[in-house]
């Protein structure tokens, strides 16, 4: 392989792996606050307890998350140079944005959170939490201003002299309407994610103390945290699935060829149908492509809102897009290299299955939130079936797959653009850049091979660091005290300075 290829599987394979850690510290951060918040409104010890419980989990969390996300921006400069210097003036603000108007309230707050449990008011304490919640997904919202230009630049001009694009209105950056929609779609996934880590792991407890006996703890401890995951999938499942039709419809207008090639769809037809199993061969250039199961006018509705609208295909697209570049070549008496050969469309395989396994595997998540509450409709009914507690812990895995599938869709069904041109300006206001010439120039195939390698491994160990972790504390449980739990006969005692007193939960 050459060096944009390997440069792109090191992208993929980094993010891929970051994006583990993302949703769950966004969920996450304010389930916990939310936590910390009926402990101080009612004094009731078992939400001090759970507190502290997810809490150590939300923080081994932040930290490989922080670990591995540094990479990212590091490989801007080293793999991608020319993209770097082609959008630095616009990618990196929201960027910077992020570091100073974000990252640092979350990170200042966070430690605050860590070590202000025996020396800061219960108050000003809880509202600690509250500010690494409120800069968590502050955060996401400047991140997802930078990605979204990419998806749809706007507020951006070409300058030919210095051939960079040069922001013009960072505050049509940062209102973008792709931002606007991928904002609400992705912090939805992110809470769906938490609420269903908070829920499999509170009802795999639940039901090993309902069969050695201790029911009492179960439905006093457990079973209002598995209430709260299971409301927070069924509420961020609803949000996941307006928020993913809203982006359809701007996907059909911004990247006609993204939606065409979710449907493997190759040739323009009106009244779309989505299908939901296809046969032969997806690959490029068509050939063989067989739609066995599918509904009819759906993706025509999921663009349009109409089940007989016409919807592109690829091979119309792809004449579209070669005329832009010609024009845009002929208009400024440049050449883009360019070629007959070069493919307008991502690959149709990849962004077609992807597109199903995020639907499918999200909308599975959510349906066991149904599921689990009709289980547990009865007030103060504790569930002790084995398999209840085991489908709650091979639930946890099916919101992370489903973003994982999500973003692999978002970003391979730009390709072939790093930057995809704005369909509002028809492809010749030259604020477009193809992935093939952000690479960098002076990086050999070796030396991507070789950072690759590395940065996997790595990222292996640090897996399993995170794994093990995760999984001792979590089997850990909720700790004990030697108080009684009533919140009327132990409630949370402030000291005359005011200071909130965590019993005997420390860090």
């Amino acid at each position: 392989m050459d060096a944009l290829d390997l440069a792109r599987w090191q992208f993929g394979i980094t993010t891929v792996y970051h994006f583990i850690f993302v949703p769950l510290t966004i969920g996450l951060s304010p389930l916990v606050a939310i936590m910390q918040t009926a402990w101080v409104r009612t004094g009731n010890e078992r939400w001090l307890r759970l507190t502290k419980f997810f809490g150590k989990l939300l923080l081994i969390n932040f930290a490989i998350g922080v670990a591995t996300g540094i990479v990212q921006e590091f490989q801007f400069g080293m793999n991608w140079s020319e993209y770097s210097r082609f959008v630095g003036d616009v990618f990196g603000a929201p960027l910077a944005m992020e570091a100073l108007a974000a990252f640092f309230v979350e990170s200042t707050f966070l430690g605050l959170w860590i070590f202000g449990w025996d020396k800061l008011p219960k108050k000003i304490h809880l509202a600690c939490i509250w500010a690494v919640a409120i800069a968590t997904n502050l955060s996401a919202y400047f991140i997802l201003a930078a990605n979204s230009w990419m998806q749809h630049p706007v507020g951006t001009t070409f300058n030919m002299e210095t051939g960079r694009a040069e922001m013009t209105d960072i505050v049509a950056v940062l209102t973008n309407s792709t931002l606007l929609a991928a904002f609400p779609h992705t912090i939805s996934a992110a809470f769906l994610t938490a609420g269903t880590f908070v829920a499999g792991i509170a009802a795999w407890w639940m039901v090993r103390l309902v069969r050695t006996g201790q029911t009492d703890k179960a439905r006093d401890v457990y079973r209002p945290a598995v209430v709260l995951g299971l409301v927070t999938m069924l509420v961020s499942g609803a949000g996941v699935a307006l928020s993913g039709d809203w982006q359809a419809k701007l996907m059909f207008e911004q990247q006609p060829a993204k939606m065409a090639a979710a449907e493997g769809l190759c040739t323009s037809q009106n009244g779309a149908p989505f299908s939901i199993l296809a046969i032969g061969d997806l690959t490029n250039d068509c050939d063989g492509v067989r739609h066995i199961l599918e509904v009819p006018g759906l993706t025509s509705f999921l663009a349009t809102n109409d089940f007989d609208a016409p919807i592109r295909g690829v091979d119309e697209l792809q004449e579209q897009y070669s005329q832009w570049i010609t024009e845009w070549d002929e208009a400024n008496g440049v050449s883009s290299g360019v070629d007959e050969d070069t493919r307008f469309y991502p690959n149709l395989a990849v962004t077609y299955w992807s597109f199903r396994l995020m639907i499918g595997l999200g909308a599975g998540s959510a349906a066991l939130s149904l599921a689990a509450l009709w289980l547990l409709r009865r007030k103060g009914s504790v569930t002790g079936n084995v398999w209840f507690g085991r489908l709650g812990l091979a639930a946890i895995a099916t919101p992370f797959l489903a973003s994982a599938f999500g973003w692999i869709f978002t970003e391979m069904g730009r390709q072939p653009w790093v930057v995809a041109p704005n369909p509002d300006a028809s492809g010749v206001d030259g604020v477009w850049l193809l992935t093939a010439r952000g690479v960098s120039e002076v990086v050999s195939p070796g030396m991507v091979l070789f950072s690759m390698v590395g940065f996997t491994l790595l990222y292996g160990v640090l897996m399993v660091v995170w794994f093990r972790l995760m999984k001792r504390y979590a089997v850990q449980g909720v700790a004990d005290t030697e108080h009684d739990p009533s919140p009327e006969a132990n409630p949370p005692s402030d000291d005359a300075d005011g200071t909130a007193r965590p019993l005997s939960f420390a860090y």
